[in-house]
């Protein structure tokens, strides 16, 4: 497999490195000369490559033509949105990946196709959440281009579904409770699991039935803040 990593900064380098060890042909652009460098004497001259991702003509010769995945890790969201855009409009690339540095940006990523983004702040915050939050539907990644949320909800005792069977609970259309969590073991749900509290449920949800998930699981609080 073919991967193109655009962006030489660590992210880029540990992300190089381990995709060589485990035997892919992996090609880093960096488009600072002497980082390029410093670069080609961990990596090998033949895995990094002098030059602008956001630039066709760099694009042409470092093969996005004919990668498997291209991913911008940059430290700059605005790079990272046109070297993906030109990956998928320009060279048909399949799978396109995105580091997102401000997770209010992810939105953007997601209206011009970007298949997968990676938010650092949005993921440190989700697992803080976890550790001060009860009674909250928490997401936890996505699916299907965006449009399936992958959410965690640890129950407390006032959420409304405590005490009740999966089958007697009315869920979201296209929701599926699919894990639970409970005294360190993991569980399949099925129709006839009972919900007890301090249960942690994973749920498949439609994005824009979140919220009817959050209304059946959780009880009215006010809403922790989620990072701009």
């Amino acid at each position: 497999m073919y991967l193109v990593l655009v962006g030489g900064g660590n992210v880029g380098l540990q992300l190089a490195k381990r995709l060589i060890a485990r035997g892919h042909e992996v090609l880093l652009l960096e488009k600072d000369s002497r980082q390029a460098q410093r670069l080609s004497a961990v990596l090998g001259e033949e895995s990094v490559y002098l030059g602008d991702g956001c630039e066709i003509r760099t694009q042409k010769d470092a093969g996005f033509g004919r990668a498997d995945i291209v991913c911008a890790v940059t430290g700059e969201d605005e790079d990272n949105l046109v070297v993906c855009q030109m990956a998928k409009t320009v060279w048909n690339v399949e799978r396109v990946l995105a580091r997102v540095n401000d997770p209010s940006h992810e939105q953007i990523f997601r209206e011009i196709g970007i298949d997968d983004t990676v938010s650092a702040t949005a993921i440190i915050f989700s697992l803080l959440e976890q550790q001060i939050s009860m009674d909250e539907l928490i997401p936890v990644g996505a699916l299907a281009k965006g449009n399936i949320e992958v959410v965690e909800a640890m129950l407390g005792p006032r959420s409304p579904v405590v005490g009740k069977r999966v089958r007697d609970i009315v869920l979201p259309p296209s929701t599926n409770l699919v894990w639970l969590l409970r005294d360190d073991h993991g569980y399949g749900v099925g129709g006839d699991t009972d919900l007890q509290s301090g249960d942690t449920l994973v749920a498949l949800v439609p994005r824009e039935r979140a919220q009817e998930l959050r209304d059946l699981l959780c009880p009215a609080k006010v809403d922790v803040p989620r990072p701009q």
